[in-house]
């Protein structure tokens, strides 16, 4: 005879391996995911690019490769140096692709559009390459970190270092964005607390390529210091056509207020030699930096960047804060992050604030001759060491509204 199965009973088996296909979709744990905006194609490619997106991967391998039991995962794309693409991509990644924390971010105007985003989906963004220090001012929120560096650090150090030096009389060629403006309003604060003056300024767009009507205003203003408040390719060409004018020949010193060790690199020592400049890190501060820059070097080609060894840690900082909160909810997270020191081969009890500012110790360094370098990447001798207390904007002067309790 046959052997027939009734409809009812095929209903309730198809019932019950939807249920536990189901079932068993629900016990597997979702990925955590980490998204890298950066800039892969344009003037801050060379200072975090596919190198700030390889410490990210270095960061995710040396954890693991999985926290709480499900595996970590990693997305990157390229900004374009653009608020709205940036933007668009990220509200894509929370809302489609479950990205949990997003980092980078190459400039100040799209972080500031990123962090507003991360308020309103709360979810958390790590800023590691974009300077303006209004990131932990009035454009706070409770979802954002500002990680490596700000324009107040800069301008403590770097412009009170000039200042101290004798430049009392200061022009600006500044970026036309909300980095350069930020960096040159903290930096002309401090020459003014210093008793020096500001002569004037010349604004230029961002990734310009031609800086001769700007050097020609500074030169013209008879300004004891030029400060270059650009960064990345902008300084390298401001720097490269200040030579070609004959600037320094001619009396006027330069202060790079951003300059990294890749635009070091491209300027060259013959050029660049005596710049003052300051950094979080430099890959031979110690045998910990040392260590960790051969790896990355072994991997890229080059030694890291600040924001590239920064976003290893920044990466490093969260997965710890995940795994000790047990969840990966951000206000957990966020408080888990605040509570624990940072320590790792760039950062020395590092500190979270509860206006987002990551505080540490900034450095400042000065290009060497060409006869003190002794190899490709023996670029800078250490100047000072500014502690993070002093180096970063005081929470008493903060107009975050986290620091007020609001």
């Amino acid at each position: 005879m046959q052997n027939r199965t009734s409809l009812p009973a095929l209903a309730l088996c198809s019932a019950l391996a939807l249920w536990a296909g189901a079932a068993a979709a629900q016990a597997k744990p979702q990925p955590v995911k980490i998204g890298v905006l950066t800039d892969l194609t344009s003037i801050y490619a060379s200072i975090g690019g596919k190198g700030l997106v390889d410490a990210a991967r270095m960061a995710i391998e040396d954890f693991g490769g999985s926290v709480l039991g499900a595996p970590i995962e990693m997305v990157f794309a390229d900004t374009q140096n653009k608020a709205d693409v940036a933007a668009s991509k990220a509200r894509e990644w929370f809302d489609t692709q479950g990205v949990d924390m997003v980092t980078d971010l190459p400039s100040s105007g799209l972080a500031l559009a990123v962090s507003k985003l991360g308020e309103e989906k709360k979810k958390i963004v790590i800023v590691t390459s974009a300077a303006t220090s209004e990131l932990t001012g009035k454009s706070c929120t409770p979802y954002t970190v500002h990680w490596t560096y700000d324009t107040y650090a800069l301008a403590r150090s770097t412009g009170a270092a000039a200042v101290k030096a004798g430049g009392d009389s200061w022009f600006f060629l500044s970026a036309d964005y909300a980095f350069g403006q930020a960096m040159e309003k903290d930096t002309t604060d401090v020459i003014h607390e210093m008793g020096g003056k500001v002569l004037g300024s010349a604004k230029h767009p961002l990734g310009a390529s031609d800086f001769a009507s700007f050097l020609l205003q500074a030169q013209s203003s008879k300004a004891k210091i030029i400060g270059l408040a650009n960064g990345g390719g902008d300084t390298i060409n401001s720097i490269k056509a200040a030579s070609q004018f004959g600037i320094v020949q001619g009396g006027q010193k330069i202060a790079a207020l951003l300059a990294f060790l890749t635009d070091v690199k491209a300027i060259g020592l013959r050029q660049a030699q005596g710049l003052l400049l300051t950094e979080a890190f430099y890959w031979d501060q110690d045998d910990k930096t040392r260590a960790w820059s051969q790896r990355f070097f072994k991997r890229n080609g080059v030694m890291p960047t600040m924001t590239q060894a920064g976003t290893y840690g920044a990466v490093t900082h969260y997965l710890n804060a995940v795994k000790a909160a047990g969840t990966r909810d951000a206000d957990k997270v966020m408080a888990q992050m605040r509570a624990t020191p940072i320590n790792d081969f760039m950062t020395v009890n590092g500190q979270l604030r509860v206006d987002g500012r990551v505080v540490r110790d900034m450095h400042l360094y000065q290009v060497k001759t060409p006869a003190e370098s002794k190899g490709d990447w023996d670029l800078y001798k250490v100047v000072g060491t500014t502690p993070g207390a002093t180096a970063f904007r005081p929470l008493s002067q903060s107009e975050c509204r986290l620091a007020k309790g609001t």
